[in-house]
């Protein structure tokens, strides 16, 4: 009796594995997370040693590594999570591992720039990894399965973002390129191995549903169009509005096509769900937010005042492993556990809680653009912004995923993982774009860098991408109060 107590059976008699251990399916959860958001944010320590190695002529050079890695993440986002939902979370989080262990592996060997950029393409498509364990475990955790779920999604990938700030700097310092990718490769194989161990496989969650070839190879198109533009605008100048223009009215006509599509890639009826498509935007803005805060903090604290002129001196003097130290009240912060949060947002209080989260971001951006000159005020910056971004997260993906069943949560994430790359990449242009308006010389080697005085702008910018949340939702509810209104007389 005990033994098939511990089973699930389907409705077409036949019995599924085990029901699996809580812990363990959470924990290789977890594990996809953090590795996923450490491979994107291990880079940016590493980007003077590939300029140097590869023997790369300019800085934009090594941009298109950012390129490949979200352009491969714009496809992966789309696709991942609706493959989970259509041929199980087992078959989807092998594939996606699998993808990151090749995309290590081709590095590793090739030990090249073309490699690396090949392997960058694939590591971002396996990078969608980290919204896999929304669906896995809302299917397999009961009425825990959504809080759960996003609670692992938000504290992993908080801490996936400072392993990889500080495991960047550790490989500064220690190893070399080739070594960092071979441990990488072994590194995603095991994690590859833990997601066919672990994760049940079951029958599909949606057995009638299908992937629409033609939809789905058009979003990825006018996504990545706008990817584009967002990660080489500065570099192409006006010529990036071509790419631009092309992502937005293919997106406009994708969105009319999809509405009378029998086999649309996302749900219609989804994005008209009270708050959704606020909440789609609310997640773009805080990924904008995350990373004009991390882009900030990470240029400023590797200045060295002394290679400036007098007049122009700023930064302070960190190496990139410090600098990954100096983020990790950011991590801190997404570890809070928000009960009281998870209540309001299950008794339909989003809006309440986008706005506290907002707020607590633009107050932790205000500090930081009156006060970044000292170790310390970034530590208390980053631990304000750090839980403002947590409870924003939390906020977004919880919405999205309560508007549909639990066969739809894979499609739900992507929705959101979507919003959230497109933010990232448009906050990383905006700062980027930012930082490039003046520049002054460095005295030895030569490179210019930002002037002083762009980074307080570039926090008050980020302030300002904050108060757009509250702007959001806001004018969300007034729209539905509206029609609720229209419907009743």
């Amino acid at each position: 009796m005990t033994e098939i107590g511990q089973q699930i059976r389907y409705g077409d008699g036949v019995a599924a594995n085990p029901v699996p251990h809580k812990g363990v399916l959470v924990g290789v959860g977890a594990l996809l997370i953090v590795l996923t958001n450490a491979v994107i944010f291990i880079l940016p320590p590493l980007l003077p040693i590939i300029q140097a190695q590869y023997g790369l002529a300019t800085v934009a050079e090594t941009t298109w590594l950012y390129t490949a890695l979200t352009l491969g993440g714009g496809a992966g986002f789309i696709l991942l999570p609706r493959l989970a939902d259509l041929h199980g979370d087992r078959n989807a989080s092998v594939a996606a591992a699998a993808f990151l262990t090749v995309g290590a592996l081709v590095p590793a060997v090739g030990d090249s720039y073309p490699t690396l950029l090949v392997g960058c393409i694939l590591m971002g498509f396996g990078g969608a990894a980290q919204l896999l364990p929304l669906g896995f475990l809302r299917r397999n955790l009961g009425d825990d399965g959504i809080t759960v779920g996003v609670a692992v999604l938000v504290i992993a990938t908080g801490v996936g973002i400072v392993v990889g700030m500080i495991g960047g700097g550790f490989i500064v310092e220690t190893l070399s390129l080739r070594s960092f990718f071979i441990l990488l490769t072994v590194v995603c194989a095991a994690t590859t191995i833990a997601c066919y161990v672990t994760i049940p496989h079951a029958p599909p969650a949606e057995r009638a549903g299908r992937i629409g070839a033609l939809g789905t190879v058009w979003m990825i198109a006018w996504v990545a169009a706008i990817l584009l533009t967002l990660t080489q605008g500065l570099v192409w100048g006006t010529a990036a509005l071509v790419p631009l223009l092309i992502g937005v009215v293919g997106g406009i006509a994708w969105v009319r096509v999809e509405r009378r599509s029998t086999s649309a890639v996302f749900d219609v009826a989804l994005m008209k769900a009270p708050l959704v498509t606020a909440s789609c935007l609310c997640i773009a803005l805080f990924a904008a937010v995350n990373s004009a805060f991390l882009l900030l903090l990470s240029t400023y604290a590797q200045i060295v005042p002394s290679d400036l002129r007098p007049s122009d001196a700023y930064g302070l003097g960190l190496s990139a492993l410090q600098t990954g130290l100096l983020m990790a009240p950011f991590a801190v912060a997404f570890l809070i556990r928000g009960t009281v949060l998870d209540r309001a947002l299950a008794n339909g209080r989003g809006v309440q809680v986008f706005v506290i989260g907002a707020l607590i971001c633009a107050s932790g951006l205000v500090w930081l653009a009156v006060a970044h000159d000292r170790q310390w005020q970034y530590l208390i910056g980053a631990a304000v912004i750090g839980l403002g971004t947590r409870i924003g997260y939390a906020a977004g993906f919880t919405v999205v995923q309560m508007a549909v069943p639990e066969e739809k949560a894979g499609m739900a994430a992507g929705v959101a993982g979507t919003s959230m790359a497109v933010g990232f990449a448009f906050g990383t242009a905006l700062i980027s774009g930012d930082l490039s308006a003046s520049l002054v010389p460095t005295l030895e080697s030569g490179l210019d860098v930002a002037a002083k005085g762009l980074y307080g702008f570039g926090y008050w910018l980020a302030a300002v991408l904050a108060m757009l949340v509250v702007v959001t939702v806001l004018i969300s509810r007034a729209r539905s109060r509206r029609r609720v209104g229209t419907h009743a007389s």
